[in-house]
Formats: structure tokens, C-alpha cells, sequence
């Protein structure tokens, strides 16, 4: 996927108090379909809309705590989204778990390719649908994962690793 990169991203939250919710669809647009695209590898096309939903209004409860210097508004979002990601996915292995539902594939995905990267570890598999599939650089990605670009890169060579052995089993 292409990156696209947008001055906006780099701005803080308004200054002025109350902040408006129009001010807010202004600072968070440029990064919906970053937050979109991570949502579909993460839960599925049909919880996307929810899961950025979800991130959104925990967002805008919590705009203030936006900090620059820790990073843009995209990986402040997206870190977000992959938490209630987690908190989703918990949610529906347990429901799944009772009721015997399979787990999702994306839209056009290669069901090995979407086996083999649910099998990863956490750690790997947040990393890969940062870098890969949302297309974040290695730096963005330790930003979301509150971690260094070392572990990223890390993460992402053992993700490799376990991608190619598994895939390459007959």
C-alpha cells in the first residue's frame, strides 16, 4: 500500500478551549483510512466501522493527552485502534470459543497468507499489519507499538522467518 503523507498530521490539537467536534473531523481525517485499513486486518471488514468508531470516541475523550512530540495524530490514532482491536479480538476468541465460529479472513486475502500471519505471535503480527498492510515505516510502527525501532525490526525479521517456514511446508 502506498504511504501518504499530509502536513495536517503534524499539527496538535487546537489550542483554544472547548475544542469543537468540528475541529476534531479536521485533525482525524487525514488519518481514517489509515485507522480503516487497520481495522479490516485486524477484525474484519464487517466490524470495521464499529472498531473506528470505537477508537474515535475513545480518541476524542482523550484528546487533550495528545502529546507531538510523542509521535503524529495517525500514530496516536492507530495505536488506539490497536488496542481496541486487542480488546475486540479477546472479546470474540471467548464468544467464538463457545459458539464454534471460525476466524475471519479479509476480503481477498490469501486464506494461507491470513493462517499463517493469525498464527504469529502478538508482538509479530501487530508489527506485520503495521509495516505491510497498513504501510507504516519501521519508526511509525514502534510508535503505535510503544516500543523501539529495534524491536519493530526485530519483530518484524522473526515474523519473516515464521511466515516463510510455515508457508513453505508442504
Amino acid at each position: 500500500m502506498a504511504r501518504v503523507d499530509h502536513a495536517e498530521d503534524l499539527r496538535s490539537p487546537p489550542a483554544e478551549t472547548p475544542r469543537s467536534s468540528d475541529d476534531f473531523a479536521a485533525w482525524v481525517m487525514p488519518c481514517l483510512q489509515a485507522m480503516t485499513n487497520l481495522a479490516v486486518r485486524l477484525v474484519g471488514s464487517p466490524d470495521r466501522d464499529d472498531l473506528v468508531q470505537e477508537s474515535l470516541s475513545q480518541a476524542w475523550r482523550r484528546w487533550e493527552t495528545y502529546k507531538p512530540e510523542r509521535g503524529s495524530p495517525q500514530t496516536w490514532l492507530l495505536a488506539i485502534v490497536a488496542d481496541r482491536a486487542r480488546r475486540a479480538r479477546r472479546r470474540r476468541k471467548a464468544t467464538a470459543m463457545w459458539s464454534g465460529q471460525e476466524q475471519f479472513t479479509p476480503d481477498g486475502a490469501d486464506p494461507d497468507l491470513e493462517r499463517a500471519v493469525q498464527g504469529l505471535a502478538k508482538r509479530q503480527r501487530l508489527a506485520v499489519e503495521l509495516h505491510y498492510f497498513v504501510g507504516l515505516t519501521t519508526a511509525e510502527t514502534a510508535l503505535v507499538m510503544s516500543c523501539a525501532e529495534g524491536t519493530v525490526k526485530s519483530a518484524l525479521h522473526d515474523a519473516r522467518t515464521n511466515l516463510r517456514r510455515v508457508l513453505e511446508e508442504p
